[in-house]
């Protein structure tokens, strides 16, 4: 599944960020901080801690094109570092596709920013804007967790989704290296590899992913394999988690809010399941039944 050229994922941040010192923020520069300025692209280096390992050139040369006719709309957020550079907060793709352009400066807002703070502002603000794939997400909230000492449900605040999405996101970094690939180049689903989880043998993942391809399964029908694997390997029984469907989620959401009680929804493979309301006390089940009638 994966090859040499392959971009190498791991279980930690490592695997896309590297080992990077950031020079420290000493702002020596002729623009000033708070303001928004044109600045020379060659004043301008790339964050390192950008999550996106991957760019799509067909749409950065469309972008490039939108450039050149209209210019670029939208500034980026930099940084002043030493000998008068500036670093990158956030807007990569549009730093690269002003070169492509042909720009010599581009608008750009300037700020100080300690390192900590550079990390969450460029991981938050690439979250919510750009189309990180599942696994970069993944890593983006893993980072968040490892350098910016932030709990899950405190990620789920900064980048407006609820803790679940979040906790579901950081599963998929228990999978193989193969497995990751294969969410990263959008050859299985975040759904599909969700329920992989269960699976620990990294050879029995390699296979899923496989059979998952080139049999075009269903999410239903990889929980399914994926309960036949780990009865077959011997594995002590897992019980698989069915993934349900956003529309499902979303209702679950909602009921519990009106409710103001957690609802849960369980579902197994053939379909059946169940909706549970728990309450904690006679006037409490008076309350739920009376806002269900």
């Amino acid at each position: 599944m994966s090859s040499k050229n392959d971009k190498p994922l791991g279980r930690g941040l490592g695997a896309i960020l590297g080992s990077v010192d950031m020079p420290p923020a000493k702002p020596q520069s002729q623009h000033t901080v708070g303001s928004n300025s044109f600045i020379k692209l060659e004043s301008i280096e790339v964050n390192p801690y950008q999550p996106r390992t991957k760019f799509d050139e067909e749409a950065l040369q469309e972008l490039a094109q939108s450039i050149k006719t209209y210019g670029l709309i939208q500034p980026v957020t930099v940084r002043p570092v030493e000998n008068g550079k500036y670093q990158l907060i956030s807007g990569e793709r549009r730093f690269r596709a002003a070169k492509l352009a042909g720009l010599t400066e581009i608008p750009a807002f300037v700020r100080t920013a300690d390192d900590v703070q550079t990390v969450q502002m460029a991981l938050v603000e690439n979250i919510q804007r750009t189309d990180l794939n599942a696994i970069e997400i993944a890593l983006s909230y893993q980072m968040l967790i490892d350098e910016c000492h932030l709990s899950q449900t405190e990620i789920a605040e900064k980048v407006g989704k609820t803790l679940s999405t979040v906790s579901n996101y950081l599963r998929l970094l228990k999978l193989s290296t193969d497995a990751q690939i294969a969410v990263r180049d959008n050859q299985i689903s975040m759904a599909h590899a969700r329920a992989m989880v269960p699976v620990e043998d990294e050879q029995l993942q390699r296979k899923l992913v496989s059979q998952i391809v080139n049999e075009a399964l269903s999410v239903r029908q990889t929980e399914a394999l994926v309960k036949k694997m780990l009865a077959d390997s011997g594995a002590p029984k897992t019980k698989v988690k069915i993934t349900l469907s956003d529309e499902v989620r979303n209702f679950q959401s909602e009921l519990s809010k009106k409710l103001k009680t957690k609802v849960n929804i369980k579902k197994d493979i053939s379909g059946k399941g169940s909706l549970t309301i728990p309450f904690a006390s006679d006037a409490e089940l008076k309350r739920i039944i009376s806002l269900l009638q």
